[in-house]
């Protein structure tokens, strides 16, 4: 019988977030496949868990996917971890899915954290839409064009940032949404987990403020502003609709339309009436 691939969530650093069913997967595996190796036997030796494990980073995946394939197919049960959180989102083996799936192998995926969506219910920003985004790039000029992009969306974004560049990188952001709401989540769920919560000019203040930087880094913003005299009564009533049609709750959707055309909620509800 052919083998599977599990797609297992690890811990972001909080060790009490790592499920039963989590463990019991990484238990059954023949091999477990990692970032890098050391840091997942810490996790592994914690919770008694003794598979081995090999190397599976950005750095290996394209040649090493194919191999582990057809060891599934001839019927070994593979498991894939990242570092912290589900694995393929921002992390290796998106390749290996993609081969397991076309070959029709079982693939099984077994739930785990997700900083961008921790990060996202805990800003009070409109939640409904959102698109994750994943790392901004490091070079200014590419961040620029990142983030024109991120305000064509018109709804909420989710980038990950590095402690090095998250100055920077809000710099950036500012020049190009506007001085929107945004939430800085650093080191989620871990023993110094911060969340920053203002406008982009708040909080980079804040983080100005500081001798160092550290940690994980999450930045939920909140949609571009646009100039409020562009936005008829008719234009705020359609985004209005569009979004109670996709489930957004009345006040929910009165304050994602305020943030995308910078306007204040109450003069949304006046167009609305």
């Amino acid at each position: 019988m052919p083998g599977k691939l599990l797609i297992v969530g690890t811990p972001l650093g909080n060790l009490g977030d790592f499920t039963p069913r989590a463990i019991e997967a990484l238990k059954s595996a023949d091999l477990i496949l990692c970032e890098d190796t050391r840091h997942t036997r810490k996790l592994l030796t914690h919770f008694g868990i003794s598979q081995p494990a090999e190397r599976f980073d950005d750095h290996t995946e394209d040649a090493k996917s194919g191999a582990f394939a057809d060891r599934i197919a001839a019927g070994e049960t593979i498991a894939l971890v990242s570092d912290a959180g589900m694995p393929v989102v921002s992390d290796p083996g998106f390749r290996l899915v993609r081969l397991a799936r076309e070959r029709g192998l079982t693939i099984e995926p077994i739930p785990g954290p997700f900083a961008g969506v921790l990060a996202l219910v805990a800003s009070g920003i409109a939640p409904l839409p959102f698109t994750f985004l994943g790392f901004a790039p490091h070079r200014t000029g590419e961040r620029t064009d990142f983030y024109r992009d991120v305000a064509k969306l018109g709804h909420t974004a989710i980038v990950y940032e590095s402690p090095e560049r998250v100055v920077g990188s809000l710099e950036d952001a500012l020049a190009v949404l506007g001085d929107v709401e945004v939430t800085v989540a650093r080191e989620m769920t871990k023993l110094y987990e911060e969340i920053l919560s203002g406008t982009i000019s708040e909080v980079l203040a804040e983080l100005r403020a500081r001798q160092s930087i550290y940690g994980e880094i999450t930045i939920v913003f909140a949609a571009a502003l646009q100039a409020a005299a562009s936005a008829s009564p008719e234009e705020v009533a359609a985004e209005f609709e569009r979004l109670r049609a996709g489930g957004m709750r009345r006040n929910d959707a009165v304050k994602a339309v305020a943030e995308k055309f910078g306007m204040r909620k109450n003069d949304v509800y006046r167009m609305l009436i």
